[in-house]
């Protein structure tokens, strides 16, 4: 990847997503920066945050993203998928939100304005509760065969694989 970028958690409750997405939007015009919000119970943890924004900018930058915008192209590599309606599942949402944010390039003036917006927090989001364990399968089809395999250990390099494999499918 040839631009930084900084990952945030951050919470939040809002009633309008689009209103939200609006405001977003107006503050990465504004400090020209691209931001990308994660529904942090969908995701398994920074890592696949990772590899969806690391394979989302090289797909965008090389011309062959499957979406209009670098959001939305991140977030079907999340969901490992070329649907934007089950990628829709892994960004923002009416009620609370607990999100991982990607500030893409890094931007302190990006962070600062989004702090009137949203909550930053420095929790531990990397565990993997049973009741997430089963979200991220049903999520990714991992099947309890799969997991018999490889072992419920490896539950995110599982999920990791599925955003690389979108290349494949494609």
């Amino acid at each position: 990847m040839t631009t930084t970028y900084r990952i945030l958690q951050a919470v939040w409750a809002i009633e309008s997503p689009e209103i939200f997405l609006e405001t977003l939007r107006d503050i990465a015009d504004h400090t020209r920066t691209r931001i990308v919000c994660f529904n942090a119970d969908s995701m398994a943890g920074t890592g696949h945050v990772r590899a969806a924004i690391h394979h989302a900018w090289r797909s965008w930058s090389s011309g062959n993203a499957i979406s209009n915008s670098f959001e939305m192209e991140a977030l079907l590599y999340a969901a490992g998928s070329r649907q934007c309606q089950e990628a829709s599942a892994f960004g923002i949402h009416a009620g609370y939100n607990r999100c991982y944010i990607v500030l893409c390039p890094a931007s302190d003036d990006a962070q600062s304005a989004l702090a009137v917006h949203v909550r930053f927090v420095d929790e531990d989001w990397e565990r993997t509760s049973p009741e997430k364990q089963d979200v991220l399968c049903r999520l990714f089809g991992i099947t309890d065969a799969e997991l018999a395999v490889t072992g419920h250990a490896r539950l995110k390099e599982l999920v990791e694989e599925r955003v690389a494999l979108l290349d494949v499918y494609r």
